[in-house]
């Protein structure tokens, strides 16, 4: 028998619902009538005032390239801060964190907490580097549109990249498999592609600089400036994991199998169902190779295992590399990697690269993997060549130093100029 409920407990009940609605929707006609004016006004006064005590503020998306181009600018000599309004799970190692002080602002506070961490941003910064789903309003689609101008209103500069996901319009791929790979990866994608297609044209049509690089190129249709990938990487950091260069030079034996760290976060994107069919296949036939695969780690975790393996087996698929490459190299792993022809004579052709033989990474399609591995294995490719590649490679193009010269020709071509010059 059910239990019923006594009538003044529904009255109370009744009467805390109207009210939490009423005040609920009295803020949103206060927001509506006078919340975005009033922004206007504010970012119209700071701009006038132009007092900011940060040079380059870089987020929110919680991307961990964010602290590397942090101390990237650092090293020439601008004041910098990372700000995120969320984390996710591989790493939390910001400088602000938004969703830390909402808990702290209560009701009022909170409802009013995007234009609160807008203002913060505006007020800090005298330019920001985001990326192509925006700044501080990216979750909001009412309030989004306005970003551009209320940046140009406050004076803030505005350096916009892409990652990814954010510059991603499947109607513009010609990589075929990697289209059935997202598909695969996130069914409902395409759902998003007009969001993705406005705020491509948003920010290229209004930022003061775009930089585009890796296959992103696919997808962004103006650069200022072209790089082989924006990803910066602090190399002294992984210098304590490098192995001895003999290490490479020892034969693999079923005791000491060839083991090859797989890390994916989109398994379709990354090839690794024929990682896996190839090492199963190899496996059979009597060869010592082992595939260590991780899923859902942190960064510390993935690399404490990737210190420990022969070789790091990135993607089959996509057609360019990031910084799970970028990390591996920086630790004197052989990295296995598909680039795309195309893609290498773009930067062959635009002077990002000097030289084919320069690329660090064993190429190798998804069609190729498992004759990839048995060469490994047979001793026809060097891994001690594409380690010590693979560190030269990323000192050249992605140390804190050479991104760091990068952003700081782009920061002064905006007129800003770092506040602690020697």
């Amino acid at each position: 028998m059910t239990q019923s409920i006594p009538r003044r407990s529904l009255i109370r009940r009744a009467i805390s619902f109207f009210i939490r609605n009423a005040l609920l929707i009295s803020l949103r006609t206060v927001e509506r009538l006078f919340a975005l004016p009033y922004l206007y006004l504010r970012c119209y006064l700071i701009g006038k005032r132009d007092q900011k005590p940060i040079d380059i503020g870089l987020g929110p998306e919680p991307l961990i390239n964010n602290i590397y181009h942090k101390k990237a600018l650092i090293q020439q000599g601008y004041t910098a801060e990372t700000f995120v309004n969320e984390t996710y799970f591989i790493t939390n190692d910001f400088d602000y964190r938004d969703d830390d002080v909402s808990s702290k602002r209560g009701l009022l506070g909170n409802f009013f907490g995007n234009y609160l961490f807008f203002l913060r941003t505006v007020s800090t910064y005298k330019c920001i580097y985001i990326y192509f789903n925006g700044g501080p309003f990216y979750g909001d689609d009412r309030l989004k549109k306005h970003e551009p101008k209320l940046f140009k209103f406050a004076k803030t500069k505005v350096v916009v990249m892409p990652y990814g996901g954010d510059v991603s319009i499947l109607r513009n791929y010609t990589n075929l498999p990697y289209k059935h790979a997202i598909n695969k990866d996130y069914p409902s994608f395409h759902r998003n592609m007009a969001n993705i297609e406005s705020q491509v044209h948003r920010w290229t049509e209004n930022a003061d600089h775009i930089i585009s690089g890796c296959d992103w190129v696919d997808y962004t249709y103006h650069w200022d400036t072209l790089t082989l990938a924006h990803f910066s990487i602090d190399i002294e950091r992984f210098v304590p994991f490098r192995r001895r260069t003999e290490f490479y030079r020892r034969e693999f034996t079923a005791d000491n199998p060839l083991r090859i760290l797989h890390a994916p976060n989109h398994r379709a994107m990354k090839g690794t169902d024929f990682f896996v069919a190839a090492v199963n296949e190899l496996k059979q036939e009597g060869f010592p190779i082992e595939l260590v695969l991780l899923q859902g780690k942190s960064n510390s975790e993935i690399l404490e295992t990737m210190a420990k393996v022969d070789v790091v087996a990135d993607q089959l698929i996509i057609g360019w590399y990031a910084m799970f490459s970028m990390e591996a190299m920086s630790m004197g792993k052989p990295v296995i990697c598909y680039l795309r022809p195309d893609l290498i004579e773009l930067y062959l052709s635009s002077g990002n690269l000097e030289s084919i033989d320069e690329i660090p990474h064993i190429n190798s399609h998804f069609t190729e993997v498992k004759s990839t591995f048995k060469s490994i294995l047979n001793g026809d490719i060097s891994l001690l060549d594409h380690s010590s590649k693979g560190i030269a490679y990323v000192e050249k193009y992605h140390s804190l130093k050479s991104i760091g010269e990068l952003f700081f020709q782009i920061n002064m071509s905006l007129g800003i100029s770092p506040s602690n010059e020697n």
